[in-house]
């Protein structure tokens, strides 16, 4: 156990959950943000700091990278997001998906025997969410207003939008671009 990861972790899923963020935020962009925290930012922590019980998850990077998209992608379809967004059981199920597919997709991806494997599923991470952001910050009105019975409220997808590029598209690129590296040092000094 490595407490130097393990306590950010924890500070930010405390934050996230504890602190009154909604008084400084419009929900959708809260709701953004409380996804990536769990996706880019807490696990891959939690997977630093509980290294020797991620050694024992043998998934395959690229697998993981696959699973974790169809799950992300799958809760912003409207009614699915709209389960999620409502809160109660649909968003404990909704975040608790984020958080185990992203702690997956960080102990496939950080695993020491495939750096480059590891490399292509944190890049095609990073491609997707970078898609997906994108999406919802040109989205030409609020996607999720109607369904969800809420006011439709454009700048807040929007900020939900900019705040998936701003975390999740620099934290998956900068680790892919890390482990592309230590795959080519590797090799170099072999």
């Amino acid at each position: 156990m490595r407490p130097v990861y393990l306590l950010p972790a924890g500070a930010l899923l405390v934050g996230i959950w504890l602190l009154p963020l909604s008084e400084v935020m419009p929900d959708f962009a809260l709701h953004m943000l409380r996804h990536m925290t769990l996706v880019a930012l807490a696990a891959p922590l939690i997977v630093l700091g509980l290294r020797n019980l991620f050694r024992r998850v043998t998934v395959a990077p690229l697998a993981a990278a696959l699973v974790e998209f169809v799950v992300v992608w799958g809760w912003h379809m409207p009614a699915a997001h709209a389960v999620g967004r409502l809160g109660g059981v649909g968003l404990v199920l909704e975040q608790g998906s984020f958080l185990i597919v992203g702690l997956f997709v960080w102990a496939g991806c950080l695993r020491v025997d495939q750096p480059l494997a590891g490399a292509g599923g944190l890049l095609l991470t990073s491609m997707h969410m970078t898609l997906l952001g994108a999406l919802l910050v040109l989205a030409p009105r609020d996607l999720y207003a109607e369904i969800c019975g809420t006011v439709p409220n454009l700048s807040g997808q929007q900020i939900g939008g900019m705040l998936m590029l701003a975390i999740g598209t620099p934290v998956y690129l900068v680790a892919g671009l890390w482990l592309t590296a230590q795959a080519l040092n590797e090799r170099t000094a072999a």
